[in-house]
């Protein structure tokens, strides 16, 4: 299926607003505000999303739904613990996705990084496998930070460091997509075939 694509600064916006606003609103108001005004955010980004697109990303859909759910036990019970570990259950949900993926057989990457890049199935297997290895690693990053760290150094480190840190493993991953990259008319070649065999 066709999806509009937007523009690269809208994405950019959808993306990194609610971690902003989450920022912003910690630190001049405190963690449970913060966490109620990111839920917002990210209530706001999803439907400008699907308003702009008619499609919202599957990895954005699974995020909001987390950040729904546990930050709204951190406001129920009044626990930063719920929040903080957030990151930690996105992280390690994604890679085992990816993880388990690998093990029969499967790629997820494209569907869940909502990707039009097309590569050869050596490509999306790495890409893939590294991608999971990149999230596991982020879980226990989480993990140490929470937990060693004080609230205020967590939160920089959800908005300037793991983010910083996904988008230049991401650009890491670039030499991979062009080695393993399949031109277009290979593509349709490959097509060809397969409707010849099917015909045949």
């Amino acid at each position: 299926m066709n999806k509009s694509q937007p523009h690269p600064l809208f994405k950019l916006a959808t993306e990194l607003g609610p971690l902003l606003v989450f920022f912003a609103a910690n630190a001049k108001f405190g963690l449970f505000v913060a966490t109620a005004a990111f839920m917002v955010a990210i209530m706001a980004a999803m439907i400008a999303s699907y308003a702009v697109t008619r499609h919202i990303p599957l990895m954005a859909l699974v995020t909001g739904v987390v950040v729904i759910v546990f930050g709204t036990l951190t406001l129920v019970l009044h626990d930063e613990t719920f929040i903080k570990v957030k990151p930690t259950i996105i992280y390690a949900l994604f890679a085992a996705v990816l993880g388990g993926g690998l093990l029969f057989g499967r790629s997820f990457i494209a569907i869940m990084f909502d990707q039009v890049f097309n590569l050869t199935p050596r490509g999306w297997r790495l890409l893939t496998l590294r991608w999971a290895l990149f999230f596991a690693a982020m879980a226990v990053l989480n993990e140490f930070v929470w937990r060693t760290q004080s609230t205020d150094f967590w939160v920089n480190f959800k908005v300037f460091g793991a983010v910083p840190l996904t988008m230049i493993f991401a650009m890491m991953q670039m030499p991979l997509t062009r080695r393993y990259h399949l031109e277009p008319a290979t593509l349709e070649a490959s097509d060809a075939r397969e409707g010849d065999v099917s015909q045949g």
